[in-house]
């Protein structure tokens, strides 16, 4: 069978942020959100971005849409570099490229009915007649599970899955190839979770779509990615296959992440671990392998040099100075 090809590739993704000067004379503080992010995805697949909080995942996945402005790297999306592409031509290419927002409450127009916000990217690149507009949203309305009848009900009078559907069809609208989906289950209860994960699965063979799948939840990951990176403190640490990643975890923030999860698998072998501490400050990052100060391996290694992310088994990539597997 032959493999599918790469659609979107990264590499040495870089974000920073400035932030206010404390004091006149003093250095302009610099947070690193994104620090040298490399990954791959191939067509109709979906990779997952996986870590605590503040890691970066996020302002990754809006960095990839230019919703923020990477500071180095490049951005391919099929052959194309998005950060050599003029805002001229980036329009046309944004109908390839959407995403979905974390939260269906804060980013749907509270003065838009449903089936106007729906409708707004084909009228933004004027996709179509009046009539077509409209037949192509209740078509989009049917295809995520709601009524035509709701088109003309405003956001408040959605329960919040059914927000979350109104988003999935906005990125529906104009036929992209490429979803960001960033914590688009995060906001809803777990039983609304799991309809909102089979929709997006449907949605994926149906329409023969790519995602990038951001989530804090390993459980939600091992349900939808194909294969999955961890991130911690701005860098991946971890990327393999789902099927490696929960048999055969390497990295020791890997093994802390599963070893918190109650479920069958690779995490009845792995003893319970703790992490001391919280993710070190993004502004001054520490010496060495970033995960050395909760690290129960840690060496004098590990404080001086840092590791760089390698291929330590067919497809199973990790950055870690040492063997930690179980």
């Amino acid at each position: 069978m032959t493999e599918p090809p790469v659609l979107l590739e990264v590499e040495n993704l870089k974000v920073q942020f400035k932030l206010k000067r404390p004091a006149m004379f003093m250095p302009q503080p610099v947070v690193h959100a994104v620090d040298g992010v490399s990954f791959k995805i191939k067509r109709g697949s979906t990779l997952g971005l996986v870590g605590e909080s503040g890691c970066g995942k996020s302002t990754s996945g809006l960095a990839l849409l230019g919703l923020v402005k990477p500071h180095a790297g490049k951005i391919r999306f099929d052959g194309t570099d998005l950060r050599a592409t003029s805002a001229h031509d980036m329009f046309p290419m944004r109908k390839r490229i959407q995403i979905i927002f974390q939260d269906p409450y804060s980013s749907l127009n509270p003065r838009q009915t449903a089936g106007e916000i729906v409708m707004e990217p084909l009228v933004i690149h004027q996709v179509g007649s009046v009539a077509e507009q409209r037949a192509r949203v209740a078509e989009l309305f049917s295809l995520v599970g709601l009524r035509q009848n709701q088109m003309e009900l405003f956001p408040h009078q959605f329960s919040g899955g059914q927000r979350q559907r109104i988003c999935i069809a906005r990125a529906l609208a104009l036929n992209p190839e490429f979803i960001v989906c960033d914590e688009p289950v995060s906001a809803l209860d777990v039983a609304i979770q799991a309809q909102i994960l089979n929709l997006l699965c449907r949605l994926q063979d149906e329409l023969d779509l790519t995602y990038l799948f951001i989530s804090h939840d390993l459980a939600v990951i091992q349900h939808v990615c194909d294969e999955i990176a961890v991130m911690y403190l701005g860098t991946i640490v971890e990327q393999t296959t789902r099927e490696k990643l929960f048999s055969q975890p390497r990295h020791p923030y890997t093994r802390a992440l599963l070893s918190a999860v109650l479920q069958d698998g690779a995490t009845q072998k792995i003893e319970r671990i703790r992490l001391k501490g919280d993710i070190p400050n993004p502004i001054d990052k520490p010496p060495g392998c970033r995960f050395h100060t909760r690290c129960l391996h840690a060496q004098e290694l590990c404080r001086q040099r840092e590791p760089v992310l390698s291929e330590k088994s067919p497809g199973h990539w990790e950055a870690c100075h040492f063997e930690t597997t179980a």
